[in-house]
């Protein structure tokens, strides 16, 4: 029996990270002590006032629909964030809020892109921008970053690459799967250019060394994707939310209602709080993360793993295992099957992204260090 699955649906390539995460799971169900160095999520709990905030939701009966742009309250306190963060003005008005940062993105592509419309991304990229692009019908087109250079677009190597189909360059500082930065220059050239910019600015706030910068203060045509999950480690709580400039704010707005309804009304409110009193919280995470990413890359660079530009942002460190395999799927499941320590192949991230693997220190200092010298000892055996 033939199934009629749409040729849509299958055009989604299944993740890489995902078969890996599954196989670390059934080993750990056969009893084996797994280090998971994969994951792309916070390992501390969410703060306290946040959960706070949502129980009080909950007891007070924030329990039904909300405005399909979300609460005003929640959209005056990320316009006074941006304020206050970038002394950049974002009219409230213009942020609709979603239920997670992932039907941001698709809400956006539906409205921006017409079947065949390009969008460039970088290659490596985090694993499902293409997906995105590709459901509405529209086509990535991918440049190529290089280790060398931070993994940062080329302003030359994007002109190169626009066409008459071109509808939006996308940029995403810090990077997943890198951790590195754009520079400011890079940004303000990359913002004078013709194509609206999507700038993914979920990993802001989680910068150690450098600046970060939104795109906002380089110009106003252009969309901007943030969200909850990654610096207040509210990954399961699903709260995002996109900023728009004003012509595409109602027809995303129609999308919502009719896709999404609404965001969340108890968890907006606990957005509110993560925005107004979890600033000691992230300042103790984020010192945390810092410690752990020099511990990493002091390690990972011992090891004999490539790291040119050192990332100073989210958690992530891309590191060059060329010398190792240039199949970094196969390489990640022999390094679980062998050492059980879980890493990302960099295939997942595009073709440029072979050959490097991704690791993550959202995890303790002490799972950090075993995994370090599991991966030692791994590669003394397989010499």
């Amino acid at each position: 029996m033939i199934l009629p699955i749409s040729e849509r649906a299958q055009r989604v390539k299944p993740s890489a990270t995902l078969s890996v995460t599954a196989r670390a799971a059934e080993l750990r169900a056969a009893g084996k002590n797994v280090i998971g160095l994969g994951a792309g999520e916070p390992d501390f709990d969410t703060p306290q006032s946040i959960k706070d905030a949502l129980c009080r939701a909950m007891d007070e009966g924030h329990t039904h629909y909300c405005h399909s742009l979300g609460l005003p309250e929640l959209r005056r306190a990320i316009s006074d964030y941006y304020q206050r963060t970038y002394a950049v003005a974002v009219d409230p008005d213009h942020i609709i809020i979603t239920p997670g940062t992932s039907p941001a993105m698709l809400l956006l592509f539906a409205a921006l892109l017409d079947p065949g419309d390009q969008v460039i991304i970088s290659d490596p990229h985090y694993a499902c921008y293409p997906n995105f692009i590709r459901f509405v019908e529209g086509e990535p087109v991918c440049i190529p970053v290089f280790e060398e250079d931070g993994f940062q677009f080329r302003p030359d190597a994007i002109r190169q690459k626009i066409t008459a189909r071109t509808q939006a360059i996308f940029i995403n500082s810090p990077s997943n799967p890198t951790g590195n930065l754009l520079s400011a220059a890079r940004m303000q050239e990359i913002a004078a250019m013709r194509p609206w910019i999507v700038s993914d600015e979920i990993y802001h706030g989680l910068v150690y060394e450098g600046q970060e910068h939104s795109i906002l203060e380089y110009t106003d045509k252009a969309f901007v994707l943030n969200g909850f999950s990654k610096l207040y480690a509210m990954t399961g709580l699903r709260l995002g939310y996109l900023i728009a400039p004003k012509p595409f704010v109602r027809p995303i707005q129609k999308l919502h209602q009719n896709f999404f309804i609404s965001a969340n009304s108890m968890i907006q409110r606990a957005g509110i709080a993560a925005l107004t009193q979890a600033g000691a919280d992230v300042a103790r995470m984020k010192a945390v993360y810092n410690d752990r990413r020099k511990f990493m890359l002091a390690r990972l660079k011992a090891l004999g793993f490539g790291i040119t530009v050192e990332p100073t942002g989210a958690f992530y460190v891309f590191a060059n295992a060329r010398h190792l395999s240039n199949n970094s799927y196969e390489l990640a499941f022999d390094i679980l099957a062998k050492a059980h320590v879980g890493v990302t192949p960099g295939i997942d991230f595009g073709q440029n992204g072979e050959g490097y693997l991704r690791f993550s220190y959202a995890n303790s200092m002490e799972n950090i260090a075993e995994g370090m010298d599991r991966l030692e000892a791994y590669l003394r055996r397989e010499k």
